[in-house]
């Protein structure tokens, strides 16, 4: 009996210490924003302001151009798999091109974050697709962000 009680309350604790690592309050890294003719690379971070509300910022850059995302998403832990989140959200992107009109666009996107336990990295993967609200650019549905980050507690 003292041995069952002992493995019960191990498995509990490694159940609550998995929960622990796994939840993080910001992060900061590198962001890959994927259209069809262009890839913007850049700064990206996050921040949880409640365990389920998150605001995001990336800085892209590419060829004569740059972009400015700022996304609001819902996260929520999938039961049963410490460390992975899905969310889904929205929010406006302007890309800034040299001797071309800007183009202001919304971007709802879902997607999946990953904390891997015991080491402070996330990764994520989104499908952002992009609405033009300007009078140039073209809309893009096959657009897909990408990021890797370092989390803080």
């Amino acid at each position: 009996m003292k041995k069952l009680l002992f493995v019960f309350t191990l498995t509990l604790l490694f159940a609550v210490n998995s929960k622990a690592q796994t939840s993080y309050k910001a992060a900061v890294g590198l962001g890959i924003d994927l259209y069809d003719s262009a890839t913007f690379v850049g700064p990206s971070g996050k921040y949880f302001f409640s365990d389920n509300h998150v605001g995001q910022a990336d800085l892209g850059f590419e060829d004569n151009a740059t972009i400015l995302t700022f996304l609001y998403s819902y996260h929520k832990q999938f039961v049963g798999a410490p460390g992975l989140r899905w969310y889904a959200g929205i929010g406006p992107s302007i890309i800034l091109i040299d001797d071309f009109d800007n183009i202001f666009s919304l971007r709802p996107h879902a997607g999946l974050d990953f904390k891997i336990d015991g080491v402070p990295i996330v990764i994520n993967f989104d499908w952002r697709p992009a609405i033009v609200l300007s009078d140039s650019g073209d809309g893009e549905a096959g657009a897909f962000g990408f990021g890797i980050q370092y989390a803080f507690n």
